[in-house]
């Protein structure tokens, strides 16, 4: 009778520990399409930061492309809607990826002039004799006087070594053009690894919110500063001549940090076109049916308390111009080798606001 009321005790547990471990299981996504797509409004409704700044009814966006939801629409069917919907959001930083597509919006480079022709550069300045440092991350051209850098991405390793040797390259020259022109960003780290090296103290150069919470407003600030770089005696650096970072609005996410950052320290100065934009930085998720979305969560803010999310304006603003472009020349570039040589000492921000001297 003992082991009869014994094993009925222990049953009776496992029947429980079951319930329980049922009870606290989570409950298996769904991926009908109607589901898929509310898990996209969700985690934009809770993680993406610009509604207001861009004016962005969300809900009524809900509303609207949610009447274009059926059961019986394939995948291809539900992307479209879905991307049509974050299009709404007119951000690069946000992206719906699947396996048979990427939603992009190129709208946010769009009105704006290029202010970069490359074969002009390789034809005409260039001439085959660029240097390619780190397996081309940077690209090396020697003016005489000047030293030219074009970084094409962020997204390419920036090493000690390399900003060793760019330093001491220039170190006998007037200055550096560092172009960053159709630079669409990357690592964050390499922005703090190249500036760094142009200053010897630590700078504020603005402010940064992140989500912290499903609410709007659900944020936390920061202060962003770059350092001087710290490391042995014999590390390089670039502190007493002036730089210059060439800009245009294909400078994006990375790029567009940089730029913000740049205008404040005191040896740069930043000439051509405004950024692209790009002041979020992504979160992302994997949804139910093993598309991957990313929307901008955080906010960023130059030392003035503007928005960088639609870009940065130059300190100088300078286009192409028609007329110099049918000569073969490169307005924005031509302009920054006319102003370190006219002007050799240290200039930074002091010098601004139009493209004529």
């Amino acid at each position: 009778m003992k082991n009869q009321y014994k094993y009925f005790l222990v049953g009776i547990i496992m029947l429980s520990t079951f319930a329980c471990e049922q009870a606290f299981m989570s409950p298996t996504p769904k991926t009908d399409p109607l589901s898929v797509f509310n898990q996209v409004w969700n985690f934009a409704n809770e993680k993406y930061t610009f509604f207001d700044y861009k004016k962005v009814n969300w809900d009524a966006a809900k509303t609207k492309y949610q009447a274009r939801i059926t059961s019986s629409m394939d995948e291809e069917a539900l992307f479209e809607v879905c991307n049509d919907m974050l299009y709404e959001l007119k951000d690069e930083h946000v992206n719906l990826i699947s396996k048979f597509d990427i939603s992009r919006n190129p709208e946010v480079f769009l009105d704006y002039p290029t202010n970069y022709d490359s074969e002009i550069l390789s034809r005409y300045y260039f001439k085959g004799r660029l240097q390619y440092l780190d397996q081309g991350n940077f690209r090396l051209f020697d003016f005489d006087d000047v030293l030219y850098v074009n970084y094409r991405s962020f997204s390419d390793a920036v090493t000690a070594e390399s900003m060793d040797y760019i330093c001491k390259k220039a170190s006998s020259k007037k200055g550096i053009i560092l172009d960053l022109r159709q630079n669409g960003g990357g690592s964050v780290a390499n922005i703090y690894n190249i500036g760094e090296r142009f200053t010897n103290k630590k700078i504020f150069v603005g402010l940064s919110y992140a989500k912290i919470g499903p609410g709007r407003e659900d944020l936390k600030k920061d202060s962003l500063f770059i350092n001087s770089f710290k490391a042995d005696t014999a590390t390089q650096k670039f502190t007493e001549k002036p730089i210059i970072v060439l800009t245009n609005r294909g400078c994006y996410s990375a790029t567009n940090f940089f730029a913000m950052m740049a205008k404040e320290i005191p040896n740069v100065t930043v000439i051509g076109g405004k950024t692209g934009g790009g002041g979020g930085v992504p979160a992302t998720t994997e949804l139910s049916n093993g598309w991957t979305l990313r929307v901008s969560s955080t906010r960023s803010f130059d030392i003035y308390g503007e928005n960088i999310e639609n870009g940065v304006e130059p300190d100088i603003k300078v286009d192409i111009s028609a007329t110099d472009k049918s000569q073969n020349k490169d307005s924005i570039l031509e302009y920054a080798l006319k102003l370190i040589r006219t002007k050799p000492l240290a200039f930074g921000n002091q010098v601004s606001g139009s493209e004529s001297f």
